[in-house]
């Protein structure tokens, strides 16, 4: 049974069927749906979501992830487009972008994050944009073809610690997604990079402290913490429930470790609230 913290009522009104509706009619997806995201009515409900690219279906199979696994279609070029008029109709000025991994594609589907960055700013004039990328197999081009889009933070998800990491990502690479992060901080001219991880997953604290002792050497500024949430039986089970007063201890070791913007709590996802924890860096 979850605890207090994380009952999380639901939430709805006349924007977030607005939302919902838009995203529908333009055929997008979004990672708040996908990933069953249980903050997806309360941003619904402000007018933002986080986009999904390439599809619905994932080439990889991470046992903590919902978003279906499978053969997904080939990217639709009119999707960027679509992407960019829901941004202009839901009035963003920050819009972030991420995607399914497309281990099926050759540049792993860099050109269309570059392409949906570039249809974004000429649609919506002045947004900024945030990319939550998948790790590319760690090749060069694909991490210059989405840093050479300009985005104003780019991101790419660590998830869990080093020893969980085979078990629980097992066609990813815990070193790899390190190099990611560090090759985009080079590739960033300026722009902040960020990345991100689940507990309850079974990690120990000297776990997490090396993770996010990797993670500041790999040049990450921005953070979050949030409490992992089994999606199905299928998926991982829940270690533990990393009590509330837990995340603001690690928020509090984090930015002594001089990372410059954390967001640390249960419910704490990679894009929520994106735009406010943003801020400060832009």
């Amino acid at each position: 049974m979850k605890p207090e913290w994380l009952r999380v009522q639901v939430t709805g009104g006349e924007t977030a069927g607005d939302t919902r509706r838009l995203l529908g009619r333009l055929g997008l997806n979004t990672v708040c749906d996908q990933a069953r995201c249980p903050n997806r009515g309360r941003c619904y409900q402000r007018g933002t979501a986080a986009f999904l690219i390439m599809g619905g279906v994932c080439t990889r199979n991470c046992r903590y992830c919902a978003v279906e696994s499978g053969v997904p279609e080939p990217p639709d070029p009119d999707e960027p487009g679509r992407v960019a008029r829901a941004a202009l109709d839901m009035g963003l000025r920050y819009a972030v972008v991420t995607s399914v991994t497309r281990d099926d594609l050759p540049d792993g589907g860099a050109r269309c994050f570059a392409e949906t960055a570039a249809a974004l700013r000429s649609t919506v004039p002045g947004i900024r944009i945030e990319v939550l990328t998948p790790d590319f197999k760690g090749d060069p081009a694909s991490l210059e073809t989405v840093a050479r889009s300009r985005p104003d933070v780019i991101n790419h998800n660590l998830e869990t610690v080093e020893r969980l990491f085979p078990a629980l990502r097992p066609r990813g690479d815990y070193r790899l997604s390190l190099e990611v992060l560090r090759r985009f901080r080079g590739l960033s001219d300026g722009a902040p990079v960020k990345s991100g991880l689940m507990l309850g997953l079974g990690e120990t604290g000297p776990d997490l402290e090396k993770a996010l002792e990797d993670l500041r050497g790999a040049g990450v500024v921005m953070l979050t913490l949030g409490q992992y949430l089994r999606p199905t039986r299928n998926h991982a089970p829940v270690v533990r429930y990393v009590t509330p007063e837990e995340f603001r201890r690690w928020e509090e070791t984090a930015l002594e470790m001089g990372f410059e913007s954390v967001a640390s709590g249960p419910l704490v996802r990679s894009s929520y609230h994106a735009d406010l924890y943003s801020a400060p860096l832009l």
